[in-house]
């Protein structure tokens, strides 16, 4: 084999173990968004799984399903849009900003 494919490979599985790590630890990591000035506030984790939802009871005592729906959807995609930030910045620091998107 080529020396210089058996450095890629090797590259290559160092990358691997390296993104399998940064899965690991976006696992633990969180993130929280929130909607309505703080009336609806949203944490989730690395994995995109939500760990909390904290709905104000002003909001609930108004009786605005419709405005507490809309209010709990925008903070679990802001939520969600923290994420792929947080785990494009860690996999940058990985890939050297080579753009690996679909991978998580």
């Amino acid at each position: 084999m080529n020396k210089n494919f058996k450095e890629i490979l090797k590259q290559a599985k160092k990358m691997q173990s390296e993104m399998v790590k940064i899965q690991e630890e976006l696992e633990e990591k969180t993130v929280e968004a929130s909607s309505g000035g703080g009336m609806v506030t949203v944490v989730a984790n690395g994995r995109k799984n939500i760990v909390s939802i904290k709905i104000e009871p002003e909001i609930v005592a108004s009786n605005d399903i419709e405005m507490l729906q809309d209010l709990i959807v925008s903070a679990v995609n802001a939520a969600l849009s923290k994420v792929d930030e947080l785990t494009m910045s860690e996999v940058s620091k990985v890939t050297g900003g080579l753009n690996l998107q679909g991978l998580f």
